[in-house]
């Protein structure tokens, strides 16, 4: 049976009918946009009228997110924002260390078990003047069971004595790029990347890859994409071995299940020719709601934990350079290999030398196996320049630039980081389109909130936390960041034929709204209420959720 939906105003991201009223539907597909006299052609048809007061628009993608938030909010939360957990219970952020540990203490004498671990989540020092949390002010939650508390950036881990002594690094002598030292000549608690992060993870409660989603995080995750008006988002660093796989797909498949979920594959703790050889294999298993077989490569860390890889002149502050998180030549065999395999490769270049990594490798890999459609896609590409667009669109790459960056760190990086001159064109949104680059734009969930509409305001305003518009250059229009969360975000995992827009023969996926993102104004756009999902034209209300 069809069914034809009404709706107060359906933006269909199809340039050739922007807009109408209503739209056909048959098993999970789109039959046509248009009135509802063209589709009385169509033959016998059932009228919903629940979205007549509504506005429906193509359903949400987020291109670069991970699945593990839904696990996370089991754990305690430690960030500075106020943020909703996945049931719609408002966090209050925690402006101070002090009150960091205050709710960590709070979470610790509700534990019975005394060696039950302690893990929290979104810790950034960076709002509190930068000044660095230890192993001595984690004691002070508890000295006898493991604490560990991981960034907002997801790439520093700050444990407590007991978790290096489980972990065997509380000694002298460790060298290690990831492992500052106090002055006692011991780590202060502090490590910087996954190769450090996981094994001492293990014992603060991250006792899964870290980068990982149980059963039932991932169907909370869900509940948050309703809220979101998401449809189709990734989980963009997944070490998918097959007990993960296996969940995935057994939760995916569940008929209430509300979202189509696009695992990468990530590059860590195996050899580039393993990595193409598991992608392949794991393409062969995708279904409609769980699509595999494609990569995500680290090159550097992050720029506010002063990880990431700059150019010249560097960090604002005098801070050394970041961490290389994958060899050049290990980067230059995973992009031949993916290209002579088909694959897709997505690579997290945050700082300007880990992008002109990327370029040059791509640039040498396309030498060698020309490929006319490969959209390989730099995620975040914060800092990159405008020569470095140029290059990115004469090679035929795709960018995922985090326009969320703006609100929740821009004055930092303005202030501290990298000054004012790069802090104004980073995440260049406007310069990526004028240089033809195909743009994403998107929330790094957990990172910052998962919310699309919300993103495409940064996008559009530029406004960071404390109110200043910075990067007035780089604004774009309310369309452009429209179309940067719906066929912009598909483009870019090569689901375009697919999602993205409301048209006859893609998968019946829809935000609901309850405001109009075109006309409530580009100051408001983040104000736009999210009534729910249609995900292949089956209904999920955020209210229920």
């Amino acid at each position: 049976m069809t069914t034809i939906y009404a709706a107060k105003k359906i933006i269909t991201m199809n340039p050739a009918r922007p807009e109408t009223t209503h739209v056909a539907v048959r098993d999970g597909r789109i039959l046509g946009a248009g009135s509802l006299e063209e589709f009385s052609r169509w033959g016998d048809y059932e009228l919903d009228e629940q979205f007549s007061d509504k506005v429906l628009m193509p359903g949400l993608v987020e291109g670069h997110a991970h699945t593990m938030e839904g696990t996370l909010w089991r754990h305690t939360y430690c960030g500075y924002f106020d943020r909703m957990d996945p049931d719609g219970k408002m966090w209050t952020g925690l402006k101070t260390i002090d009150a960091v540990l205050d709710r960590l203490k709070e979470a610790e004498a509700k534990l019975d078990d005394p060696d039950t671990p302690l893990p929290g989540w979104q810790l950034d020092p960076i709002y509190f003047n930068n000044e660095r949390v230890s192993r001595e002010d984690l004691d002070k939650v508890s000295s006898t069971r493991p604490v560990g508390v991981m960034h907002a950036s997801g790439h520093i881990l700050n444990v407590n004595t007991k978790a290096l002594e489980l972990a065997g690094l509380l000694k002298s002598g460790v060298n290690h790029p990831g492992v500052p030292l106090g002055k006692d000549g011991l780590p202060t608690g502090e490590l910087k990347g996954p190769d450090i992060m996981t094994p001492v993870g293990v014992h603060v409660g991250f006792d899964r890859d870290m980068l990982a989603c149980d059963e039932r995080g991932l169907r909370d995750f869900g509940k948050l994409c309703v809220r979101t008006g998401v449809t189709t988002v990734t989980d963009l660093a997944a070490r998918l071995n097959d007990e993960a796989v296996d969940m995935m797909l057994r939760v995916t498949g569940e008929k209430s299940y509300p979202a189509r979920v696009v695992p990468l594959r990530f590059f860590h703790g195996l050899t580039p020719e393993d990595l193409v050889e598991q992608a392949s294999s794991l393409k062969t298993k995708s279904t409609d709601r769980l699509r595999l077989g494609m990569i995500k490569v680290v090159a550097d860390g992050s720029i506010q934990g002063f990880s990431a890889r700059l150019r010249a002149p560097g960090y604002f502050n005098g801070a050394p350079n970041g961490l290389w998180y994958v060899a050049p030549e290990q980067l230059q065999e995973i992009y031949d290999r993916a290209l002579e395999q088909g694959l897709h490769v997505h690579t997290h270049t945050n700082g300007d030398e880990a992008t002109q990594l990327a370029i040059e490798t791509l640039e040498r890999a396309l030498a060698k196996q020309p490929t006319p459609d490969h959209r390989f896609t730099l995620q975040h590409c914060q800092l990159a320049d405008a020569a470095q667009f140029r290059r990115m669109g004469k090679l035929g790459m795709c960018v995922n630039l985090f326009a969320n960056h703006h609100f929740y760190w821009g004055d930092e990086h303005y202030r501290l980081t990298v000054g004012p001159e790069r802090a104004e064109r980073m995440n260049a949104c406007r310069t990526a389109l004028a240089n033809n680059v195909p743009m994403a734009i998107h929330s790094d969930a957990p990172i910052t909130p998962l919310g699309p509409l919300f993103t495409a305001w940064c996008a559009v305003n530029r406004i960071t936390a404390s109110g200043r518009v910075q990067g007035e250059y780089e604004k774009i229009a309310v369309d452009d960041a429209l179309y940067a969360i719906t066929l912009g975000a598909a483009y870019t995992l090569k689901l375009d034929g697919e999602v993205g827009s409301v048209e006859a023969g893609k998968r019946a996926d829809f935000a609901v709204l309850e405001d109009d993102p075109t006309t409530i104004g580009a100051d408001k756009l983040k104000d736009v209420r999210v009534w729910g999902t249609v995900q292949d034209g089956r209904i999920f209300s955020a209210q229920a959720g």
